[in-house]
């Protein structure tokens, strides 16, 4: 496969020596990913998996903005907005994606330099050899706009160090460099003027090998240091006593958590909070991402998701109208009801993929 630049595809697949190289190519949208995406990459692993030719992947995202800011939220809300559900396929192959990046039986680099969010982490954060820089800023930020994390992100936030995870999923919060490899979202800091020295050496020497040399030590977490409070305040499965916690805790931290917390939406943020719960009980990534097809396809129907993207990305006046407007008046039996299996059909992952689950 060949660099195709002159046709701009959305992602740009090439070869060189032993290195099989994925960039997206959406910067003016930071790389947003949508439905071709998926495929493009998809496509280029499923191509290189029996390749022997090539022996790493390596992800990179095009730009000065970021790896990838998510998937194509606008695209996504005009399909909820019609009650058209197209979104469902999508999202369908997007996991399997995300899975088959998880299980990969070659070393997948992903470079997560600057803005990486939603979709972005599920395209990185399951690699085998995750990279971030000095401008890398990671998140979830989906309880913001009314949704849910997905593409893995219960899995990874609900295996963060104690409850760390579940401070940054309620809260949309996002994290950088130190921060994601404390998390767990991250294993390796590489200065970003050292990225196309990474990717050179890639293409010649063993990952492994290559980031002994390149990486350094990363910024220091600022999040580990308040595990005392947020252990404290984020335990167990109501969210309306956590938030109650965090406005009685006087550390500043947990305050300001707890107006954060405030400002998000209620019916995303009680769904959240249970499926990050369900993810820290289940088998594996593929099982987790199979109980978030679930959620994310009933969210298309869920007044808050059009309602959150309408205040935070079509109409920007930031001041979403949820329903319901308070924790306390989220109804548990609606919550439930998202958890059950889709009559449309569940999630289908290949059963070989030749790497762990």
């Amino acid at each position: 496969m060949s660099d195709q630049q002159q046709d701009a595809p959305a992602v740009v697949v090439s070869t060189t020596g032993r290195l099989g190289r994925l960039e997206l190519n959406r910067p003016r949208a930071i790389n947003a990913l949508n439905h071709e995406m998926v495929g493009l990459l998809q496509e280029a692993l499923d191509a290189w998996r029996e390749d022997d030719a090539v022996r790493t992947v390596l992800l990179t995202g095009r730009g000065e903005r970021g790896l990838c800011a998510g998937g194509d939220i606008v695209s996504i809300w005009k399909d909820a907005k019609a009650g058209t559900h197209g979104s469902a396929r999508f999202w369908s192959d997007e996991y399997v994606l995300n899975h088959a990046i998880k299980t990969y039986p070659k070393p997948y680099v992903a470079v997560m330099d600057g803005i990486v969010l939603g979709g972005g982490i599920g395209v990185s954060a399951h690699a085998s050899h995750r990279v971030v820089t000095e401008r890398s800023s990671l998140g979830m930020p989906e309880t913001g706009i009314g949704f849910v994390p997905d593409v893995g992100g219960t899995w990874l936030l609900s295996h963060a160090p104690g409850e760390l995870g579940t401070h940054l999923g309620l809260t949309a919060g996002s994290v950088g460099p130190g921060d994601a490899i404390a998390l767990g979202l991250a294993d390796h800091f590489v200065p970003s003027e050292r990225l196309e020295e990474l990717a050179r050496r890639l293409a010649e020497e063993d990952p492994d090998a290559v980031l002994a040399d390149l990486a350094e030590t990363p910024p220091e977490a600022s999040l580990p240091a308040q595990r005392s409070w947020i252990d404290e305040c984020y335990a167990g499965d109501d969210a309306a006593a956590i938030l109650a916690r965090l406005r009685e805790h006087p550390s500043p931290e947990a305050q300001q958590a707890a107006r954060t917390l405030a400002k998000r939406s209620p019916f995303a943020v009680t769904t959240t909070l249970r499926a990050l719960r369900e993810a820290a009980g289940l088998a594996d990534l593929g099982a987790a991402l199979a109980m978030e097809l679930r959620l994310t396809v009933r969210f298309l129907d869920v007044p808050d998701f059009v309602e959150g993207v309408r205040a935070q990305v079509i109409d920007k006046d930031r001041n979403p109208q949820w329903q319901p407007a308070s924790l306390d008046e989220v109804d548990p039996a609606a919550v439930a009801a998202l958890f059950e299996p889709l009559p449309t059909g569940e999630l289908a992952l290949p059963t070989t993929t030749g790497g762990p689950a």
